[in-house]
């Protein structure tokens, strides 16, 4: 989009603090009690393998090759609004994904896209990052893009996850990529979440395309993790001034070709 908008708000993980109690103890047991904390972290925290970010691009790869066998919907609502959070501005579409009876798989809109917008643009860098960065896939193709570092564990939903930080090498002209972090299943390398932004920002003498922090949130289908919410909340600045968006991108009614049924989401 010809955007004013910078997407700030990502999620963060909240924690609660108990409160401390005083308690008294003999001199050697606050190393004593060092010590026992120390060796039972040592003994539940996962170590990393080495080749993990290859891992999780082989993962990918079969994610991705699953996902193209199924039709879906995607809905998009993007909403300009205003410093009191009221909207003053909306776009939205919904795309099927579908097989012919030959299994071509194409897109197709349900209803014409709706575009009521009053300051931003949707732009075709907008529309690729909607088709591929936010509900980005780190295949084994695209591994060579990025820098992959280890941030450590998280608990997500109840699963044991890795974080790894994505940087792009580099970006060739034309080329839209992702920056930002990914959470990683322990037991299968399956990406369950992505939290970042699409690159680059494109600010020349006649335009500015700025682009929006972003949450993409996956559910399980058939032993695989498919995109299911993208979610955003940013402010992006424009040298005429900010505008605050709101976006949401939902993926619903997963289908694999050739099956009668609807696939849901586990729970």
């Amino acid at each position: 989009m010809h955007f004013i908008c910078a997407y700030m708000n990502a999620a963060k993980a909240s924690t609660t603090h108990p409160t401390p109690t005083t308690a008294r103890k003999r001199p050697g047991e606050y190393g004593i009690a060092a010590i026992i904390a120390f060796t039972a972290c040592s003994l539940t925290a996962a170590e990393p393998p080495a080749n993990l970010a290859k891992l999780v691009a082989a993962r990918e790869t079969v994610t991705a090759e699953d996902r193209s066998h199924y039709a879906y919907t995607q809905s998009v609502r993007l909403q300009e609004m205003d410093s009191r959070g009221s909207q003053t501005g909306e776009y939205r579409e919904t795309r099927q994904v579908i097989f012919s009876p030959t299994g071509e798989r194409t897109e197709q809109f349900t209803a014409k896209p709706d575009s009521r917008l009053k300051n931003l643009v949707m732009t075709p860098e907008d529309f690729a990052d909607i088709r591929n960065i936010q509900p980005f896939v780190m295949t084994t193709d695209q591994l060579w893009n990025y820098d992959a570092d280890f941030k450590g564990e998280e608990i997500v939903e109840g699963l044991n996850c890795w974080v790894l930080r994505l940087r792009p090498r580099h970006i060739l002209s034309g080329q839209r990529l992702f920056d930002g972090m990914i959470w990683v299943k322990q037991d299968d390398y399956s990406v369950i979440r992505s939290q970042g932004k699409a690159v680059p920002q494109i600010v020349t003498l006649k335009q500015e395309n700025l682009f929006p922090q972003f949450t993409t949130v996956r559910k399980p289908v058939n032993g695989f993790w498919f995109p299911s919410v993208t979610s955003a909340d940013d402010t992006l600045h424009f040298r005429s001034g900010p505008i605050r968006e709101k976006l949401t991108i939902r993926y619903n009614d997963y289908k694999k070709f050739g099956s009668e049924s609807v696939v849901t989401f586990e729970k």
